[in-house]
């Protein structure tokens, strides 16, 4: 099978999906796997927090409405572990407070529903900058 991308994202490492909606995680992992990406799927943020070896992923893509601790709560969870991949969280109609929060964090939110290119453009935007380093 040939890429389509002459530098292969899937050398970029693994894309982690956080989200309690199975079919969600199943039509990211297939889109995303099509477009060359190494993908893990976790339905909340207690799961994906029982993992070791995150230090690996590239780019977290996670909900915000999760059961037990939200997405920005996980996202900093996260960061209190010294893993500085870049996250984007997904979300319906997030409100002012979301909006703040993640601005403050440096978190991009791509909205449901996840249409057209929008969260692959964010993924490949993350994942090609250089890393930032977490203060």
């Amino acid at each position: 099978m040939m890429k389509k991308h002459p530098n292969s994202p899937s050398q970029s490492g693994l894309i982690v999906v956080v989200d309690d909606d199975a079919a969600v995680c199943k039509s990211l992992k297939f889109a995303l796997e099509i477009e060359g990406f190494v993908v893990q799927t976790y339905a909340s943020g207690e799961d994906l927090l029982k993992e070791a070896g995150l230090q690996s992923c590239r780019c977290f893509i996670i909900d915000q409405k999760l059961p037990g601790m939200d997405g920005v709560d996980l996202i900093a969870r996260l960061r209190d572990r010294n893993i500085t991949a870049p996250a984007i969280l997904i979300t319906t109609h997030p409100g002012q407070m979301v909006r703040r929060r993640a601005a403050s964090a440096g978190i991009p939110i791509v909205e449901k529903p996840l249409l057209g290119n929008t969260l692959l453009d964010s993924i490949r935007q993350v994942v090609t900058q250089p890393p930032q380093p977490h203060h």
